[in-house]
């Protein structure tokens, strides 16, 4: 017999009223629930690239491509490559 599911505890937020009525007046704004509004903002701060946020890759690279027609596929393989060597030191 398996395990009985642990229990989902709720998180509470506390910070300053200012910063409350500033996000929930920017979510009514954006027409969006705080939460979310807060998720995004954390998402945005972990992801400052926003590569995860590609749904299709091949059409962004290709995109991409397109906005640097100038640039040759080697030069361009080679930005990529040392931008993910800086990036993995």
């Amino acid at each position: 017999m398996g395990q009985p599911a642990a229990k989902k505890g709720k998180w509470v937020l506390s910070f300053e009223s200012k910063l409350k009525k500033l996000a929930i007046t920017t979510a009514k704004r954006k027409g969006i629930s705080p939460v979310i509004l807060l998720e995004n903002l954390v998402r945005e701060k972990f992801n400052p690239c926003g590569h995860t946020d590609v749904d299709d890759s091949t059409a962004y690279v290709t995109a991409l491509r397109k906005q640097s027609r100038k640039q040759s596929d080697e030069a361009f393989l080679a930005e990529i490559d040392a931008w993910q060597k800086s990036r993995s030191s």
